[in-house]
């Protein structure tokens, strides 16, 4: 199954609300652009993925995508996915992780209809169901944490992380206030996002260990693994980093080696793909650490993450990002959480998601080729 043709076609998100998961993506809303890759092949089989999110546009990586990346795909074995990702990386310098991601995304759709199968069969299914978890938004104040929070505990959601403020001593009463609305048996986390110095973040972890909080996100810059080594020494709540830079397996070595987190972290955006998640879940398994999958910034991609979590042992959740009108865009059904708070495998043969080609149309902006 040869591939014949790559195009990718930018298309408007419109009506995003104002949202903030911290500095690093600062106050977006408004509008955004997507991408729909299409990867055509002599069989007559096409495979799709989504390119960009509400705050990181398809149109910033796109042109680079079809320019640099086609040039390796024309013409090759459309399954040969592990030669053609190992071609993708060797040009990342000019094209970004995540358009190599989103091709091997689609590489996997490819595959996964020429089967009749849904990807997570294909990477060998370990579960047909996981529990989700609320991941909040920057909120305007503790109160406002404190009814999601009971909300989506009434509604039966398995935990809540909480995107704080970000300047410390606010974010203690956060947690304190959520603490004290949920009670004492309720999973909740915290995701600083990168937004504390090594004072601050001792602050803010001691507070939250003595809360009973499950695990503590991104309290440090991203690559500050000498603090991060400090943190560990003085704190016993689980430590997670790793999301970020985005990277290859490489990007995790020195983590592992000096035990600087206790779980490894990824998603299809900003690791390569699904071919990149796995590789990062089975190391993080060599070690005896959880992978734990981050959300994917937009529809399609949170449909790669799911089947890349239904062929893992060591994960435990499904993170739910909200506002929802700054996650979900282009599909004419999105990821269900049923009544029990469970997100289901997917059962078509791909990804299994239905692209609303429609509003691909009419929302049109461009299509590279």
């Amino acid at each position: 199954m040869r591939i014949t043709d790559l195009t990718l076609t930018l298309f408007a998100w419109d009506g995003i609300p104002a949202t903030s998961y911290g500095a690093h993506t600062g106050k977006f809303s408004g509008a955004s652009q997507l991408g729909l890759l299409k990867i055509q092949t002599d069989e007559g089989l096409t495979g799709h993925a989504f390119l960009g999110s509400a705050f990181h546009a398809a149109d910033m990586d796109g042109p680079a995508l079809v320019r640099n990346l086609k040039p390796v795909l024309i013409g090759q074995d459309a399954l040969a996915r592990e030669r053609l990702n190992k071609a993708m990386w060797k040009r990342v310098r000019t094209a970004s992780v995540r358009a190599i991601g989103a091709v091997d995304i689609a590489l996997w759709d490819l595959a996964g209809q020429a089967a009749g199968l849904p990807i997570h069969q294909l990477l060998g299914s370990y579960r047909d169901r996981i529990p989700a978890y609320i991941s909040s938004a920057v909120l305007a104040g503790a109160q406002a944490y404190v009814e999601e929070a009971q909300h989506y505990r009434a509604a039966k959601l398995a935990a809540y992380k909480i995107h704080p403020p970000q300047q410390w001593r606010e974010d203690i009463r956060v947690c304190e206030a959520v603490r004290q609305a949920v009670g004492d048996d309720y999973l909740l986390m915290l995701d600083s996002t990168w937004s504390y110095d090594y004072p601050a973040a001792l602050r803010v972890g001691q507070a939250i260990q003595d809360l009973g909080f499950y695990w503590y996100e991104d309290p440090l810059a991203d690559a500050d693994i000498y603090n991060y080594l400090e943190l560990k020494k003085h704190l016993h709540i689980p430590i997670m980093a790793t999301e970020y830079p985005a990277g290859g397996l490489d990007a995790y070595t020195p983590w592992v080696k000096q035990r600087a987190t206790d779980f490894l972290r990824g998603d299809v955006a900003v690791k390569g793909g699904i071919t990149g998640c796995m590789k990062a879940a089975h190391l993080a398994e060599a070690f005896h650490l959880n992978f734990e999958v981050h959300h994917g910034g937009n529809s399609l991609n949170n449909f790669a993450n799911l089947h890349v979590i239904m062929a893992l042992q060591n994960t435990e959740l499904l993170e739910v990002l909200l506002p929802s009108g700054s996650q979900k865009y282009g599909l004419v059904q999105d990821i269900d959480i049923d009544g029990e708070g469970f997100v289901h495998a997917p059962t078509g043969p791909g990804l299994g998601a239905q692209i609303d080609f429609e509003l691909v149309e009419r929302k049109k902006v461009a299509v590279l080729s």
